[in-house]
């Protein structure tokens, strides 16, 4: 069963426009609860049905063993890419409303 915490991280995520990303952090940020840490147990434990690809670590990359699966998403989606990781500078989505700009643009 999914934690109360666990479905806004899913909710957060479902709303990610496809070609765009969040880190970790981003999420944890926004939600002004947990950490990357956190938010990351919440996507391996049930991310599976939302799309997982479209949240990344600050630097843009996937999350280990994930980069195979999720290349072919971002390249569907249009999503700004550098090598096998995600241009965080153009592609990060920032929901509208309270949420601060990260300083750990990358």
């Amino acid at each position: 069963m999914v934690t109360p915490y666990g479905e806004r991280v899913l909710d957060l995520v479902e709303r990610i426009p496809p070609g765009q990303v969040m880190s970790y952090g981003d999420i944890a940020e926004y939600l002004e609860e947990g950490g990357p840490r956190q938010v990351g147990t919440v996507m391996s434990t049930w991310g599976g049905a939302v799309p997982w690809w479209r949240v990344v670590h600050a630097d843009g990359t996937a999350a280990p063993g994930l980069v195979d699966r999720a290349l072919p998403h971002w390249r569907e989606e249009g999503t700004p890419l550098r090598g096998e990781r995600v241009d965080m500078r153009s592609a990060r989505w920032l929901p509208s409303g309270d949420f601060q700009q990260p300083t750990d643009l990358a």
